[in-house]
């Protein structure tokens, strides 16, 4: 094959046997997609449990208890009342919960410290896990109790009543994005390409990529258990991924057809250079979503496994089953112009335009792009993270007030730390000495409070000790409160009881050691990602100098998004815009997975530019014309592939919690910057500025594989013209 087709690498060869199979390859996509499907359905996807997501002492102490047999605990609710006049709106809520259908057990009145509010706190019947769906009676009853007390505040939130919140503003908001993502994705193409059938392949060989991948999940979480936000990082990178990599194919097939390449020499064309570019850049993905094992959580774990199987897939598809409908559709490919809209050039002028004043002025244009790329990171240097809780659901939302409020009065109530003791037995006078002792050593720190409840399991071997913290549960008194309860408190006190192991959990706890986690996997990730980017770019292009300018416009790149998320989420600007209310940090995995996604995702634009500005070098242009002819004939493809990326992203900035608007509006911006600053004017200045240096390879890298990026020659010989008479004859 590679002598006749005068071919060469996997990209080129896959799209050949395709087109010569095309009905075999595109039923097999669809039974690979249906099969896969269905097997997962069957099998069902295994999700982590709260022990699996665990680090340190608390992950410890959460896998004891999860082994210790404890009994479900029934789901929490807290009915705060508060105001001069409040002792009738208390007991009536006492009144109205005691002995009412879903209610188990409603608790005495707790009064705050400030003695200015009162605390109900209730017990639901049934099942844990499904409360969210029996809570809404029991909302309703204690908002007739507030109708009943107008002069007073009556109003519930709890773990059931936070669950329902969440649960119905995230469904409601992934509905608005199922239906917005793909309707705005297909209009951006009908606008980029002008062709109806043009602009519905990418999308839907990107959908059907995500269908896959998400079956397979099914199959990988037997090894790797997934989290709830897995599917929706799938869904973001896969609509990506999926729509960049047929566009840019799309896009080279039918410039070449249009230059006069015949069906079957343009569908060579592309294969060899755009299809290659996607196997390239398909590979860097998934080595920078492979970074996220280091960290060994759950979370990240999940996320890797679930980018990597969507990333394949999409790779797999434009490699496979796109060359087989391109050979199919020929020329039809442009059918149901758009007038108005259909051209049969894209030249880009108006970045063609910039691109002329750019490789004018290449040093000037790299200091201002710099200096831009430099004033948007500036805010990265005050980047601070923290925990996420209830308070990163809309602000607006009166169950997310009142449990703010909550916290104010009873901060023990809402965010207590437990102490774990297992022990051959944690009943009997020496575990109550010990107990005691633990009450006086936590009163004298001022820094745990009461009240201190004890939970035994059936055997008798593990308790858990409830206390809680000064603050606010993220802040850094609550920090210091669990290190002291870390230091000295629980180890001095329960310790004395024969064979035991203390240690401590919660929210606070957990937070702190997956912060910890983190910032001892980050040289790991860091190291990982860009060693291995900087080797891939090296192979593929052959350069030092390029592989190491691609790094470095990445991490700036990224440098810029942190920058705007800091000023943004942590500074609190656009709070009222973006529905949200700003915590003084950003969600703590927040800027290691952006780093990795968004190093991932920049190689999409990064490699294929690259590859049409070697492209021209290897055919013998000077290095500032092949750049401006790279650039140039990228630049319609790389606007419409980075508008699509930034309208996806952008409509997650439209979900409730701010873990999701972060993500949302770190990646579209970073995409935005990447497609415009760094590929527009600091990749062509600085090449400009480099000349031939860019190409600069060391004599001892010389026994590097040559990967070629020019076009093939044409094909020769009888067989080859009758194999292009078979290829073309239904174009």
């Amino acid at each position: 094959m590679k002598h006749r087709e005068n071919v060469t690498g996997i990209a080129a060869r896959a799209a050949l046997w395709s087109a010569r199979h095309r009905t075999v390859a595109i039923l097999g996509w669809i039974a690979f997609v249906v099969g896969i499907t269905i097997v997962s359905g069957q099998i069902g996807t295994r999700e982590a449990s709260y022990s699996d997501q665990g680090h340190g002492e608390s992950g410890r102490a959460d896998r004891i208890v999860e082994q210790a047999g404890f009994p479900v605990r029934p789901a929490g609710e807290m009915v705060l009342v508060q105001g001069a006049d409040r002792d009738r709106a208390v007991a009536d809520v006492t009144k109205t919960l005691t002995g009412r259908a879903g209610v188990a057990d409603v608790a005495d009145p707790l009064v705050s410290p400030d003695g200015g509010s009162t605390l109900v706190p209730f017990t639901m019947s049934g099942d844990p896990e499904t409360a969210k769906d029996r809570v809404l009676p029991l909302l309703d009853a204690v908002a007739e109790v507030q109708r009943r007390h107008p002069g007073v505040l009556v109003a519930e939130a709890g773990d059931a009543s936070g669950d329902k919140l969440i649960g119905d503003s995230l469904d409601e908001g992934l509905t608005r994005l199922s239906m917005l993502s793909i309707p705005v994705s297909l209009g951006i193409l009908l606008v980029a390409f002008g062709a109806v059938v043009a602009a519905v392949l990418p999308v839907g060989l990107a959908v059907t990529a995500v269908v896959a991948a998400i079956g397979l999940l099914a199959g990988a979480s037997r090894f790797a258990p997934t989290v709830d936000e897995t599917m929706h990082v799938m869904l973001l990178v896969g609509l990506a991924v999926g729509v960049d990599y047929c566009l840019f194919y799309i896009r080279r097939e039918r410039d070449e057809r249009r230059n006069g390449a015949d069906p079957h020499r343009a569908l060579v064309i592309a294969a060899q250079t755009s299809g290659r570019s996607i196997w390239i850049s398909g590979l860097t993905v998934i080595v920078a979503m492979s970074g996220m094992f280091f960290t060994q959580d759950a979370t990240f774990t999940s996320f890797a496994v679930g980018t990597i199987l969507v990333v394949a897939t999409a790779v797999l598809g434009s490699l496979t089953v796109l060359p087989a409908l391109l050979s199919a559709l020929g020329d039809r490919v442009d059918a149901l112009k758009i007038p108005g809209l259909y051209r049969r050039r894209n030249d880009g002028r108006i970045w063609n335009a910039v691109l002329r004043v750019v490789l004018a002025r290449p040093l000037i244009s790299t200091v201002l792009a710099v200096g831009v790329l430099g004033v948007l990171a500036a805010p990265m240097l005050d980047l601070r993270t923290k925990g996420e809780s209830i308070e990163d659901v809309s602000p607006n939302s009166s169950i997310v007030q009142t449990y703010v409020k909550i916290n104010e009065a009873f901060p023990s109530e809402t965010v207590p730390a437990e102490v774990v003791v297992q022990a051959p037995t944690v009943r009997g006078a020496r575990f109550e000495a010990a107990l005691a002792d633990f009450r006086r050593a936590a009163a004298a720190t001022g820094r745990l409070r009461e009240p201190i409840d004890v939970r035994v399991n059936p055997a008798g071997t593990v308790a858990v000790v409830s206390v809680g913290l000064a603050g606010n549960g993220s802040d850094r008194t609550s920090e210091r409160a669990v290190q002291a309860l870390r230091d000295s408190v629980a180890p001095d006190a329960f310790g004395k009881v024969p064979g035991a192991t203390v240690a401590v959990t919660g929210d606070t706890a957990g937070s702190m050691d997956f912060n910890e986690r983190l910032d001892e996997s980050l040289p790991w990730v860091f190291g990982f990602v860009l060693g291995l980017a900087f080797l891939l770019l090296l192979v593929s292009f052959r350069s030092v100098v390029v592989a190491i300018t691609g790094v470095v416009l990445n991490l700036l790149s990224v440098a810029a998004a942190y920058g705007m998320l800091v000023f943004v989420f942590q500074y609190g600007h656009f709070e009222s815009l973006l529905d949200f209310k700003s915590g003084g940090g950003i969600t703590n995995w927040m800027p290691l997975f952006l780093f990795i996604i968004l190093f991932g995702l920049s190689m999409d634009y990064h490699v294929f530019v690259l590859s049409r500005i070697r492209e021209g070098h290897d055919r013998g242009l000077p290095t500032r014309q092949a750049v401006s002819q790279g650039i140039g004939n990228t630049a319609g493809v790389i606007t419409s592939a980075a508008v699509v990326m930034v309208a996806v992203f952008a409509l997650f900035a439209t979900l409730p919690l701010t873990a999701t608007k972060e993500l949302g509006v770190g990646l579209a911006a970073a995409v935005l910057l990447d497609a415009t600053i760094i590929r527009a004017v600091l990749l062509p200045a600085v090449m400009a500025l480099l000349g031939e240096k860019n190409w600069w390879l060391p004599r001892w890298l010389g026994w590097l594989p040559q990967v070629a990026h020019e076009p093939p020659p044409p094909a020769v010989g009888p067989a080859a013209r009758d194999d292009e008479r078979e290829l073309a004859h239904t174009a």
